[in-house]
């Protein structure tokens, strides 16, 4: 054997070395990135819950508010109020009624924040129901568009049913977008 090439150092050794950590390093920030657009996705989960939160309770207070007229709250689930749909527009001598009806489906298109001339200020395509449930009982819906496919929401909660379903082939078909909140509203006979 030729004794000059055993005293020969090593040469690129370093460089894989490099190559290698550089790799391990790309995997770990491209992991990190997913990880972040998930978050982004999950806090807007639940800032659009948070909202529709409150604007079930506001309803569900203006009803207990007005309760001899609560009867006359009821939309059904055919007729919802806010996304895609006319708002009734408030003169002074509209009843307390048509006012919180008035204001409730501004609140669900919006109206709190625009950008341009689109209302921003709420969830995706919110829309409210209220439903007699019988016995003075009333059951207050919010519905709105989620981000990502989960479970669709029970059946007995028909609230913008087959409303958020994209085009066909989306991972939004069958409901699975929807988001509901619900609420039931107990009138008391005084």
């Amino acid at each position: 054997m030729n004794p000059s090439l055993l005293l020969t150092p090593q040469r690129g050794l370093t460089l894989i070395e490099v190559l290698v950590t550089i790799l391990i390093l790309s995997i770990g920030l491209l992991g990190m990135a997913g990880l972040q657009a998930r978050l982004q996705q999950s806090e807007m989960e639940a800032y659009q819950r948070a909202q529709a939160l409150l604007l079930l309770d506001d309803m569900a207070n203006r009803i207990a508010a007005n309760r001899n007229a609560a009867v006359s709250y009821v939309t059904g689930t055919t007729a919802p109020l806010g996304a895609g749909m006319t708002c009734a527009s408030v003169t002074s001598t509209s009843s307390r009624r048509d006012r919180d009806i008035s204001e409730w489906c501004n609140t669900l298109q919006g109206v709190a924040e625009a950008s341009g001339t689109a209302r921003v200020g709420s969830m995706v395509g919110a829309r409210g129901c209220v439903e007699s449930i019988g016995s003075n009982q009333y059951l207050v819906t919010v519905a709105w568009q989620g981000l990502t496919p989960i479970s669709a929401p029970p059946s007995g909660v028909a609230c913008g049913a087959n409303s958020y379903n994209g085009v066909t082939g989306s991972v939004c078909a069958n409901d699975l977008c929807r988001r509901v909140v619900t609420t039931i509203v107990r009138v008391a006979n005084l």
